[in-house]
């Protein structure tokens, strides 16, 4: 690609933090949808992931669509329909690696090096798209009142194994002891603050050594390395919170570490995407944990 995928989509993060915006609580912050955020759909109904989940969240913020699905140009035709003249697709990307083939001059040895890169293309959301089969414009249905306890994040949570203590007035991952400190469920001002808190935490949780050992070589609270970590959590909690259907928490306290994420993806543009992998790479994990306690229940 003639542009550098890195430097358009993390200047496109950085206006919006400079401008005191997270993206990727956008979507929770108005009407949309129906009252409901889930994650960006392909053409055939698997989830994006990673950073291509927040790019499509701000586009379809900024073109009020309520539509779940992008596809591509091609896959539009392949079903019978079309992109309407004059639609502007979104880019979202993928990595890929370039193989090269490296002879010794000494032993003669031939050696297979990848060298990894991010490549782009573009999306149309379904509502751009004219001749479709109808289930693609469908809006998620509204979302029910929300009960006292949220069965499924409470499911969700307790599937995990993870350590929690509820008590006293913050919210913490304590990794010297592996333990999460919560305030009571009582204290938060409605199920899903409590709920998306505790999502935030739980990402931290994956970063121990007996879980994804994940360290971005933080040696003080406030340097780089800690924004980093925080900036995981931030987007981890975000695709938790559509996975369980909930609305993230805007911490207050979070609020001091956008000019430590923006002094972070100023100087690295590739760092959103690095967050953004590790945030999905926690997800998963805390996701597949799910499995043995469905066999449990199953026997």
């Amino acid at each position: 690609m003639r542009k550098d995928v890195y430097e358009t989509v993390t200047a496109r993060i950085v206006a919006d933090l400079e401008q005191g915006v997270r993206p990727w609580l956008k979507p929770w912050s108005v009407e949309h949808a129906a009252g409901r955020i889930t994650r960006p759909l392909r053409a055939n109904g698997i989830p994006y992931q990673g950073i291509n989940v927040l790019m499509l969240w701000t586009a379809a913020l900024e073109c009020d669509y309520a539509a779940l699905f992008w596809m591509t140009f091609k896959q539009a035709i392949d079903l019978g329909a079309h992109v309407r003249k004059g639609e502007k697709g979104n880019l979202v990307v993928y990595a890929d690696c370039i193989r090269r083939t490296e002879t010794d001059s000494a032993t003669g040895e031939e050696t297979e090096t990848e060298i990894p890169f991010m490549k782009g293309y573009t999306v149309f959301n379904v509502e751009q798209i004219e001749g479709l089969p109808a289930h693609f414009y469908a809006a998620p249905p509204p979302r029910a009142e929300a009960p006292q306890r949220i069965e499924r994040a409470e499911a969700f949570f307790a599937a995990t194994g993870a350590d929690v203590q509820h008590g006293g007035n913050r919210a913490c991952y304590v990794l010297s002891q592996d333990r999460i400190d919560l305030p009571p469920f009582e204290a938060f001002r409605d199920p899903e603050s409590y709920y998306a808190t505790r999502a935030h935490e739980t990402i931290h949780w994956t970063r121990h050594p007996s879980r994804l050992e994940r360290e971005f070589g933080r040696k003080r609270w406030g340097d780089e390395g800690y924004a980093m970590e925080e900036l995981t959590a931030e987007l981890g909690s975000a695709f938790l919170s559509a996975d369980l259907d909930l609305a993230p928490e805007v911490r207050d306290d979070h609020a001091a570490y956008i000019d430590g994420w923006l002094t972070v993806l100023k100087r690295d543009k590739r760092a959103i995407f690095t967050a953004a992998s590790y945030a999905q790479r926690a997800a998963d994990f805390l996701h597949g944990l799910q499995q043995p306690a469905r066999e449990e229940v199953a026997a």
